[in-house]
């Protein structure tokens, strides 16, 4: 709200009744135009207040409430993304998978499990169209994408799985993954065959990549390699006050340690 007050004009403006001014029209002053010496002095003031209302909604949201403050603060929203690649014989679509974290006893975290891409092959039932239901995964690891990101045009790689190894079940689950390079040098095949004796499936699904596939898988892999090993929350954890003799503090850490040896 803005309210307008008048107060007294200075005295070495009102003392000069032989200068005239010429003045606007204006809604505190009369509309003809009048010496200074002639104008009866009124108070002037301007007073500005913000609305309760407007404050309130502006900064209640960014203050943390006693509630969320309490329980840690509110979660950030869950965001699914990822990548597909469709041909006529076999869709192949990857999604990246968080590390997992465990706690310690000091109150920090550390990685009990890194990160992967999912490759997810699904084969085709008619054109464009594709049978999901009989899709077959494949988890790749974080030194395993770096294989493939390296992959020349003639080059290839192959992967090798076993999800229940260290199981009752070992080896009766077989998961390969080859990467070869095709015959014109325009990209890679990649056949993902699945042996599972425990339900009894016997399936191969091979798609082609093409170079520019490739190169945009290769770029996802780079961006992402990062915040599957979780160095993305220790660069977020690190704070200035903590930095002075953190180092030292744990003989562990391989930075200044080192150098405190010689």
């Amino acid at each position: 709200m803005l309210q307008l007050k008048l107060h007294s004009i200075p005295s070495s403006l009102s003392s000069s009744s032989s200068n005239s001014l010429c003045l606007q029209n204006h809604s505190f002053l009369s509309p003809k135009f009048l010496p200074f010496s002639s104008v009866t002095p009124k108070p002037f003031s301007i007073t500005c207040r913000h609305s309760d209302l407007f404050d309130q909604k502006t900064f209640s949201s960014s203050a943390p409430s006693s509630s969320s403050s309490s329980s840690g603060g509110a979660l950030p929203p869950r965001v699914y993304v990822g990548h597909s690649i469709y041909k006529g014989k076999a869709a192949l679509s990857i999604t990246p998978r968080p590390p997992e974290f465990a706690p310690l006893d000091s109150g920090a975290f550390k990685i009990s499990r890194e990160g992967y891409v999912l490759l997810q092959f699904a084969p085709a039932i008619a054109s464009r169209q594709y049978d999901w239901t009989r899709k077959q995964v494949f988890s790749l690891s974080v030194g395993e994408m770096g294989t493939v990101i390296s992959l020349g045009a003639r080059e290839s790689c192959e992967f090798f799985h076993d999800p229940m190894k260290g199981k009752s079940d070992e080896g009766k689950v077989r998961k390969v993954l080859k990467v070869d390079p095709l015959p014109d040098g325009s990209g890679h095949m990649f056949n993902l065959s699945v042996q599972n004796r425990i339900v009894n499936v016997d399936e191969n699904i091979y798609i082609p990549v093409s170079r520019a596939e490739l190169t945009v898988l290769s770029s996802i892999f780079n961006f992402i390699m990062p915040y599957l090993l979780g160095w993305h929350t220790f660069a977020n954890s690190i704070k200035p006050e903590d930095s002075r003799g953190a180092n030292n503090a744990n003989p562990t850490y391989g930075g200044d340690y080192e150098w405190n040896r010689l």
